[in-house]
């Protein structure tokens, strides 16, 4: 049992994370509390959760969004406190009163308020992987220096945590001596492991954002699809244990059911195992260092019948290089990866890009991009934009281009 309720801010609680999030705290009266809940725009499921949780502030990025959830919120009668902005957002993340703050805000704009998290010395369920590697070495170094405890919530880093005797504050020294030789990242490999190359470049949004076994949202389905996310998990996992990224390695496994794997020098593989459920590692997360009912149905291994594994396809998905690529350069290179990448998924959902043009714009951008490494918060936002501005360049000249070959 937790002996204290414990008390949080939800960054992003409108989405796939947010929303699970909620599932796993309503299962769990009276041992948690909501400080704030907080949206980019999406005001009716906003206030639908005000409702239900009675946070003391709701925050979303957009005024124009605000002021409709404020009216929502008198008409109801609450008595929660609307805000709106960046500042905000920083503001309900570091509060003295809050414990506890889940990073589930997708991309990169989920790191100003994550970094004022760690900062402020609060226990972190980051979900939000872009903090990593868009500030990897900062955002660590400040965890460090307030004494956050960053808790992974992605479910291949949650297994990884788990599987570690130090966990994810241990330095790669300590977790060498304890004889830890390297991980291992499973990946589903998305809804198109076993369809041909040549039918890539007819792939739908629709079609990609049908994962097979996550439900997730649009931007992250589509990662998983061009194993972009895996790059990106690959550079997270780096600066969280502290480990080179050559001693990380990813694994094709569809069932979705191994999450990944730690292996030892002595020949003993510990894995973390569960089926697909993200309430699984929120669950771990919130009642951590003890373990709470996540509403998960128990792993049936007779039911589940074989585990299959294989390499990734390269040559297939090769956003996986690119990210590989990013995190053993380090520098400013993941942020460009993760900017080019945001930018050509965008494009891609909004039917300006075709699925086989995202690695394109991505290689582009690292390939033209120079920036010093970053030393500072203003760096990294600097860098991001910056990356931000050359891949927007090459998307307007791939559409050009694509509409003058059509006839």
């Amino acid at each position: 049992m937790i002996g204290t309720s414990r008390c949080l801010t939800i960054l992003g609680s409108t989405g796939s994370i947010g929303v699970n999030t909620l599932r796993v705290l309503a299962d769990h009266p009276g041992r948690f509390s909501v400080h704030a809940l907080t949206a980019n725009r999406n005001s009716a499921l906003l206030a639908r959760q005000c409702r239900e949780f009675s946070p003391r502030y709701a925050v979303l990025m957009d005024a124009e969004a605000a002021t409709d959830l404020q009216q929502q919120l008198r008409k109801a009668g609450l008595g929660t406190e609307v805000l709106h902005g960046q500042e905000a957002l920083a503001s309900v993340a570091s509060a003295p009163e809050v414990d506890t703050v889940m990073a589930a805000i997708v991309g990169g704009a989920g790191l100003v308020p994550t970094l004022a998290a760690a900062s402020a010395g609060k226990k972190v369920l980051l979900a939000n992987k872009e903090s990593l590697v868009m500030a990897g070495e900062l955002f660590m170094e400040s965890a460090r220096q307030s004494g956050a405890a960053i808790l992974p919530i992605d479910s291949e880093h949650n297994a990884v945590f788990q599987c570690l005797p130090m966990n994810a504050q241990a330095s790669f020294e300590q977790s060498h001596a304890v004889g830890f030789k390297k991980i291992v990242l499973t990946a589903s490999g998305g809804p198109f492991r076993n369809l041909p190359a040549g039918q890539f470049a007819q792939v739908t949004p629709a079609q990609a954002c049908a994962h097979p076994n996550w439900v997730m949202g649009r931007k992250i389905s589509v990662d998983s699809a061009t194993l972009v996310n895996k790059g990106l998990e690959l550079i997270e996992a780096s600066y969280l244990f502290a480990v080179p990224p050559a001693l990380i390695e990813v694994v094709i496994h569809p069932q979705s059911i191994i999450h990944s794997l730690v292996y030892y020098r002595d020949g003993s593989v510990l894995a973390q195992m569960g089926n697909p459920d993200m309430r699984t590692p929120i669950a771990y997360g919130l009642a951590w260092p003890e373990r709470i009912s996540a509403g998960v149905e128990l792993l049936d291994l007779v039911r589940t019948g074989q585990l299959e594994f294989q390499a990734p396809d390269l040559a297939r998905f090769p956003g996986l290089a690119l990210g590989r690529a990013a995190a053993e350069a380090r520098g400013a290179s993941p942020i460009v990866f993760n900017a080019a990448n945001e930018m050509a998924v965008a494009a891609f959902l909004a039917g300006q890009l075709s699925f086989v043009q995202i690695p394109v714009i991505i290689a582009k951008t690292l390939e033209r991009a120079v920036f010093p490494a970053p030393l500072t918060l203003s760096d990294v936002l600097q860098i991001d934009a910056g990356s931000r501005a050359l891949s927007a360049e090459f998307i307007v000249k791939t559409v050009e281009k694509s509409a003058g070959t059509q006839p």
